[in-house]
């Protein structure tokens, strides 16, 4: 874990749970592609730098999530390194709080205020082509999260982030995070039309063609859509919604599970309003789903 890969030319990966990208100029500057999921994280890539005799010139975050920016703060502390972010991600970097109380919908108990849905905070900067090397581009990404992007390195190697995820991944979790549903299905046709050398999703195998795995992500977008359908042809409340698909597909219910699934099936059960196949409904006060 934490290994330094080396995928083409000038570009590598670190080897971890979120995969961590790395892009080294001819004069030995570091480009990182997100900082991993805490200052443990961080510690590691400071020693795999120093391995190299690299150093660090800036993280480039995806989005904001806790396993991306995890590092920033402690690599920020050690190296002086500057961190940029997307508009929106930036402010949800910069004041992580905002994460777990946008999941929870509230105040978010002391529970939630973990680093996996809540990392350190850190300064962070807005991401604009000018802070990029030569060679170097970012391309939206909606639906996973608020405004997430993705990096072309100079080397033709597509950092993906989180816009699907590995087969393994997708039979152990079955539903995993998304935001937009529309913007999301967006973004599987268009990295899917997307050529390079190599791409990298963050939580999947490299690959030189994504395709297949966005079919498998699709598919299993499409299974929840079907599945949701098929327990709301009975109005129900959220609560009776979110156990049975935690029962349908096995899933442990904790705290974070149930922030977690339970904001993508909400944003589930919106895509299906706003596609005309779901209606809301009041009985006794209480919301509830239907399918039309």
């Amino acid at each position: 874990m934490y290994e330094l890969v080396h995928i083409k030319g000038n570009t590598w990966y670190i080897d971890c749970p979120a995969k961590i990208g790395v892009y080294v100029t001819a004069d030995k500057r570091a480009y990182l592609i997100d900082s991993g999921s805490d200052k443990e994280a961080g510690k590691k890539i400071v020693r795999r730098l120093e391995e190299q005799g690299w150093s660090a010139e800036a993280v480039l975050n995806t989005h904001s999530n806790g396993d991306h920016i995890g590092g920033n703060k402690l690599l920020q502390d050690r190296l002086g390194v500057s961190c940029y972010a997307p508009e929106i991600e930036d402010t949800f970097t910069a004041y992580t709080i905002l994460e777990p109380s946008f999941l929870y919908g509230g105040y978010p108990c002391k529970a939630l205020r973990n680093k996996f849905l809540m990392a350190e905070a850190a300064p962070v900067r807005p991401l604009s082509e000018a802070v990029l090397p030569a060679g170097f581009s970012f391309f939206a990404l909606p639906g996973h999260f608020f405004n997430m992007v993705g990096f072309r390195t100079p080397d033709d190697v597509v950092f993906a982030a989180d816009c699907l995820f590995g087969e393994e991944t997708l039979k152990k979790y079955h539903v995993t995070f998304v935001y937009d549903v529309a913007g999301y299905l967006e973004t599987l046709d268009r990295i899917s039309s997307m050529d390079a050398d190599w791409f990298v999703p963050a939580h999947g195998p490299i690959c030189r063609d994504l395709r297949p795995l966005a079919a498998v992500n699709r598919k299993k977008v499409e299974q929840i859509t079907a599945d949701l359908l098929e327990i709301c042809r009975e109005p129900s409340g959220f609560d009776r919604i979110l156990a049975r698909i935690f029962d349908r597909y096995r899933l442990a219910m904790d705290l974070n599970q149930h922030v977690l699934v339970g904001s993508t099936i909400r944003s589930y059960l919106s895509y299906l309003i706003d596609t005309g196949r779901m209606a809301v409904t009041f009985e006794n006060n209480i919301l509830c789903w239907r399918t039309l």
